[in-house]
């Protein structure tokens, strides 16, 4: 069925989308009219906002603070040091590495390379693909996750490092997952559509938490294993 076209003139190219344009020799075609976005002030929106976040997190610290005691310990004293003599929360995991590693590998080594890589990751390129992991060249991609953990996996089975080998092990079973499974949905679908990099940022965020979480609970007297519930003395 044919459609019956009317000539009219208009500058509004939503309510007629089927234009003819007659341009006159050294005229540019612009824009007049722009659509407006919505904008508000900072002043009082944003701000108003952020005061009364401010302000019930002051009333949720207080409360915490007269239900729970402050944990902390003693005035220093260099003749009662205490055991162990735990790092910042935030260093714990660096802590954590060192009863492991040689001081020289886990307080030199690793932080240098970690390090040198932020200072090179501007010089790569870093908008790598967001395909999926095994979207494409599966069996290779197979080849070299496998060559890449079971390397890392030798060398924290030399040294003993359970805490980094079993999260480490257990991220590259999600990782296999969605090869050797032929479902494509779901859970399954949804790991393989996870690019490298999600899956490296992934277990990087696991291990820190990992190393922290039991350097700051499972570590007893001379940084032997504790349980939380034990009572030293």
């Amino acid at each position: 069925m044919e459609k019956e076209f009317k000539v009219e003139l208009s500058s509004d190219a939503k309510k007629v989308p089927t234009r003819v344009a007659f341009i006159k020799s050294r005229t540019a075609a612009r824009v007049r009219k722009q659509d407006e976005t919505e904008m508000v002030m900072t002043v009082p929106n944003l701000v108003i906002r952020e005061i009364i976040a401010f302000e019930v997190l002051v009333i949720v610290l207080a409360v915490l603070s007269l239900a729970f005691n402050a944990p902390l310990e003693w005035a220093a004293n260099p003749i009662h040091t205490p055991n162990p003599a735990k790092a910042p929360w935030y260093f714990l995991g660096l802590q954590e590495l060192l009863h492991y590693f040689p001081p020289v590998v886990a307080g030199v080594i690793l932080p240098t390379l970690v390090v040198l890589a932020l200072v090179a990751i501007p010089y790569f390129r870093i908008n790598l693909k967001q395909d999926g992991l095994w979207k494409e060249h599966r069996w290779q991609t197979l080849a070299v996750v496998c060559t890449v953990v079971g390397g890392v996996s030798i060398i924290l089975l030399l040294f003993q490092v359970y805490d980094m080998l079993i999260p480490t092990l257990i991220i590259t079973a999600f990782m296999l997952w969605p090869y050797f499974s032929r479902k494509e949905h779901g859970l399954v679908g949804w790991l393989g559509a996870r690019p490298v990099q999600w899956w490296v940022m992934t277990w990087f965020v696991v291990i820190v938490i990992v190393l922290t979480a039991v350097g700051t609970l499972f570590r007893g007297p001379e940084w032997s294993w504790t349980w939380p519930w034990q009572h030293i003395y």
